[in-house]
C-alpha cells in the first residue's frame, strides 16, 4: 500500500476522461473496475468521483461510482479479514488510533461516523472494519448509505465542470449539507451506543461481584 501511494499516479481528469472514452461501449464497466481498484488502495477516490460526473453526468455517474466504490471497499474489507488484525493494524500507521477507538466493538453507526468524517480516507475504514470484526452486512450497508452524500457532491462537481449550471451547483451545496448533518447524527448515535454498552458492562461486572 505504501508503494502504491508513492508510485502510482492517477491521470488528470482530462487524461482519465480520454482513457475511459477509448473503451467505447465498455466505458461504464471499465470505470467501475478502475474505481474499485483505486478504492482498494490509499489513493484518494476523489478524482474518480469527479471524473464520473464529467464522463457520465449526475445520475449515471452516481450509480457507476457507488458500484465501484462499494465494490472496492468490500474487497478491502475481506482482504483485511484474510490478513488478520495485527498485520492490518500495523499497516494503518497514524490512522490506527482513531480506527481502533471508533471501530473496536462498533458496528453500523461506527462505520457511518468514520465514513462521513472529513479528513478520514476510505481505506483505513475499509481495512480497519475487516480487521476489527465489524459484521460484513453492517459494513456494507453503512458504506453504501454513508458514502452516497459525499459521492454525490463530488460527482456533481464533475458534472458542473462539464456543464456549469444552477442545478449541479445546488446539488453540491445540498449534498455537503447532508454530509455535515449525517456526521453529527451518526456521531451522537455512536456515542450513545458506546455509553449504553459501557453501562451494561459495568452493571454486569457489579452483578458478577
Amino acid at each position: 500500500m505504501v508503494w502504491l501511494a508513492l508510485n502510482v499516479r492517477l491521470p488528470s481528469l482530462d487524461e482519465l476522461r480520454a482513457d475511459i472514452d477509448d473503451f467505447g461501449a465498455w466505458a461504464p464497466l471499465a470505470f467501475i473496475g478502475l474505481y474499485a481498484l483505486v478504492a482498494l488502495t490509499p489513493i484518494p477516490v476523489t478524482i474518480m468521483a469527479v471524473a464520473g460526473g464529467m464522463l457520465f453526468g449526475l445520475g449515471p455517474g452516481t450509480l457507476l461510482s457507488m458500484i465501484g466504490v462499494t465494490a472496492g471497499c468490500l474487497g478491502a474489507y475481506w482482504l483485511a479479514r484474510a490478513l488478520g488484525r495485527e498485520t492490518v493494524m500495523r499497516a494503518l500507521g497514524s490512522h490506527r488510533g482513531v480506527v481502533e477507538e471508533r471501530l473496536e466493538g462498533g458496528g453500523f453507526y461506527a462505520v457511518c461516523t468514520l465514513r462521513l468524517m472529513p479528513g478520514i480516507p476510505y481505506w483505513p475504514v475499509n481495512y480497519g472494519s475487516g480487521a476489527l470484526g465489524i459484521p460484513s452486512r453492517e459494513f456494507l450497508l453503512a458504506t453504501a448509505l454513508a458514502s452516497l452524500p459525499g459521492q454525490v457532491s463530488l460527482i456533481a462537481v464533475g458534472a458542473f465542470l462539464a456543464s456549469p449550471d444552477v442545478l449541479h451547483g445546488s446539488v453540491v451545496a445540498v449534498s455537503w449539507l447532508v454530509v455535515i448533518v449525517l456526521t453529527v447524527l451518526s456521531y451522537r448515535r455512536w456515542r450513545a451506543t458506546r455509553t449504553a454498552d459501557g453501562a451494561a458492562g459495568t452493571a454486569g461486572a457489579t452483578d458478577d461481584a
